[in-house]
């Protein structure tokens, strides 16, 4: 049977602060892990990381680093109060009692359920004052246990909580009477374990100081126990503290909102509820999403709210979240029909391309083929390989080559659906298809994905006829917008497009020698400049779209592309083996990662690094992407290959150059990133030196 969560073995007092918050926590890793509840390195990983992403230190002077990970046995309670407090990153100041809560993956809803009971308790400066004054080990887990478990007969401390929770029956009705706002709140945050709650203890304290009626729901991972119906019914305004999606927005459609990051709400809880009260008599503020025009055109509410969401964007964010979104759903068009090309040329050779749909419709695995005749430049020539290899070569080329076709639509449906929902898939599909008839390739498919997602939104803000509403999203909207689209692409847009891209491809084409290698660096920079983000995904598109044209210049391109991606993730892990010391064990852990995701063409594996020193590590990975686009162009690499990194060499031509071109770039970025890491470290030493020495 699990023991209590704390005992005084998970107590330490007096701690002298063995450096920065990091080496706090792993102190905080050792006490736990010395109890046998949690294996030791699992711990200290589960905790920085969850540090780096959201820092745990709380105005009052205390921090709640907390983690659910599998390397937690039984879930704990530790506590050091420090000698000397350590920066956690609050605004209000360092923080020298350190609570820190190790739950295991699979954590009970009882468990949940006490450890929102601490963090509601850490919320009261009374009890921050207890922790502070306790003398011994036994007087700290006697209290915090307390808090978690009281004893049957503390009636008067669940009344307190009770009056916490909902205000007290006298200043609800008092608050009701005098004609105040009933307010709701929703409190939620990544993990659900502590921040969740303290938020929810925060405002509820901050709301009966002011007598005003608040209800709170918190969307912990201990379970949500959602508002009723009277309790929405009676409300003037929503009050949402979370750094997450919270559910069932759609329930409080209308209201007055006032939303802020989940810390706020811990910080600042009068001033939030100062300005619900506020938000309540000013026409003028932030509402819940209504379901409106698209729920009565069939959409769900929760569609809708997204969709109302997105209207609060900026255009321009709009338009790039819709691109962004049209290249993320084409991808694994590319990938799919771009590795089953390669694998057919791999399988039978470069020149299936010429035969590959009359052999794989012609011929079957017990009616082999011959070898088959082409017309080439210079006359009839036979493919080099026959029977069995050509057959199935020919089989994965024409797969591959009938996902390539969809590539144009499925960028310009996807694009329409970012910005219009699903009225926007069908017109933005057949746009893009139109575009493919005409010749004007991905520039056409952007161009009629957004057309068809402008004006198909358009029609979902209409309010038609009750007895039209029906018809809207499934006939009347993409037959209109698909005539529309279409119509300005057949008469207007297409043959201009169509140049321009003709235009384009004989650029490519003819670069050669110096120009070459300058196309390489910039494509080299674009695609280490944001680490899958627009930049690298717009590099990344230009290349994909080139495949479907089958010259050396877009697979050279296509080349450039996928080695310069590789260079960031595998350059910082190299960096983490190189220099150790530099970097946290988290860091260190990602950068064992960061091998695997950098050899498949993940940039993405970078991005932990960048997030945490971008200044040193986006142009040093900046700089090796740049050296690697250009040996990719002065060596004449070609990748059929859309992705797969070091997985796809069969697809690569020469692969030798292709190796070489990463190995430069990687120890270029690994060693400029080394270098100006090292100097910062030293830079901080000596300005800490200084200030020990003054």
């Amino acid at each position: 049977m699990p023991g209590p969560l704390m005992t005084p073995e998970l107590v330490r007092l007096e701690v002298a602060p063995p450096g920065d918050k990091q080496a706090v926590i792993g102190l905080m890793a050792d006490l736990i892990s010395a109890t046998g509840r949690a294996e030791r390195d699992g711990l200290e990983a589960g905790l920085l990381k969850r540090e780096e992403s959201f820092a745990t230190g709380m105005p009052g002077g205390f921090a709640i680093p907390h983690c659910r990970t599998d390397a937690v046995h039984e879930a704990a309670l530790g506590f050091l109060r420090l000698a000397e407090p350590v920066d956690f990153g609050s605004a209000d100041g360092p923080a020298d009692l350190i609570i820190g809560i190790a739950a295991p993956a699979g954590t009970d809803d009882q468990h949940l359920k006490l450890l929102a009971q601490l963090s509601r308790a850490l919320i009261r400066p009374e009890f921050l004052a207890d922790l502070r004054a306790a003398k011994e080990p036994h007087e700290v887990s006697d209290l915090v246990m307390g808090v978690i478990e009281p004893a049957p007969d503390t009636a008067h401390d669940d009344t307190a909580q009770g009056d916490a929770a909902l205000g007290t029956d006298e200043a609800q009705a008092s608050a009701t009477a005098s004609g105040q706002p009933v307010l709701l709140a929703i409190t939620s945050c990544p993990t659900g374990i502590a921040h969740t709650y303290m938020a929810a203890e925060s405002l509820e304290n901050a709301a009966k100081d002011k007598g005003v009626e608040l209800h709170v729901e918190t969307q912990g991972s201990g379970g949500i126990t959602p508002f009723t119906e009277e309790q929405i019914a009676a409300a003037s305004a929503l009050i949402v503290a979370a750094d997450v999606n919270i559910s069932g927005r759609e329930r409080f459609a209308g209201l007055p909102l006032v939303e802020h990051p989940v810390k706020r709400a811990i910080s600042h809880g009068s001033e939030m509820i100062d300005e619900a009260v506020a938000a309540t008599t000013d026409p003028s503020t932030r509402r819940v999403p209504t379901s409106g025009s698209a729920a009565k055109n069939g959409e769900s509410s929760s569609s809708s709210s997204s969709s109302s969401a997105a209207n609060q964007q900026s255009w321009p964010r709009r338009i790039q979240g819709a691109v962004m979104t049209g290249v993320s759903y084409m991808i694994p068009f590319v990938a799919a029909g771009g590795l089953l090309m390669a694998l057919g040329f791999l399988v039978a050779g470069f020149d299936v391309a010429f035969v590959a749909q009359d052999v794989a419709t012609s011929f079957s695995l017990t009616s082999l083929p011959d070898h088959q005749t082409y017309e080439s430049a210079t006359g009839a020539v036979q493919t080099e390989r026959a029977g069995l290899a050509l057959y199935l070569g020919a089989v994965f080329f024409t797969l591959g080559d009938l996902g390539m076709g969809f590539l144009v639509a499925a960028l310009s449906g996807y694009i329409a659906f970012g910005l219009a929902g699903r009225p926007g898939i069908a017109p933005g599909f057949i746009g893009g298809a139109v575009s493919v008839a005409v010749g004007a390739g991905f520039l056409g498919g952007l161009i009629t994905g957004l057309l068809a997602g402008l004006i198909a939104l358009w029609f979902t803000t209409l309010t038609p006829p009750r007895w039209l509403a029906g018809l809207m999203p499934v006939v009347i909207i993409p037959l209109v917008t698909t005539f529309v689209v279409g119509g300005l692409m057949l008469l207007f847009l297409g043959r201009p497009l169509a140049t321009l891209m003709t235009a384009l491809q004989d650029g490519l084409t003819s670069m050669s020698g110096s120009s070459a290698i300058l196309l390489g660096v910039i494509i080299g920079l674009m695609m280490c400049f944001d680490l899958g983000g627009p930049v690298n995904k717009a590099a990344y598109l230009f290349a994909t779209a080139g495949l479907s044209q089958g010259t050396e210049a877009s697979f050279q391109i296509m080349a450039a592309v996928m080695a310069a991606g590789m260079v960031p993730p595998l350059a910082m892990a190299l960096s983490t083996v190189v220099r150790r010391k530099l970097y946290s064990p988290v860091e260190r852990e990602n950068g064992t990662t960061a091998w695997l995701l950098g050899a498949a063409f993940i940039s993405e594996g970078a991005i932990p690094f960048a997030a945490a020193d971008p200044l040193r590590v986006i142009p040093s990975t900046m700089a090796g992407g740049a050296v690697t686009g250009a040996l990719i162009m002065a060596f004449s690499v070609g990748s059929q290959a859309p992705h797969g990194g070091v997985f796809v060499v069969f697809a690569i031509s020469p692969v030798w150059g292709f190796l070489l071109a990463i190995l430069a770039g990687t120890l270029v970025a690994a060693a400029a990133v080394t270098v100006l890491k090292e100097l910062g470290r030293r830079k901080t030493a000596a300005t800490e030196a200084a200030e020990v020495a003054a």
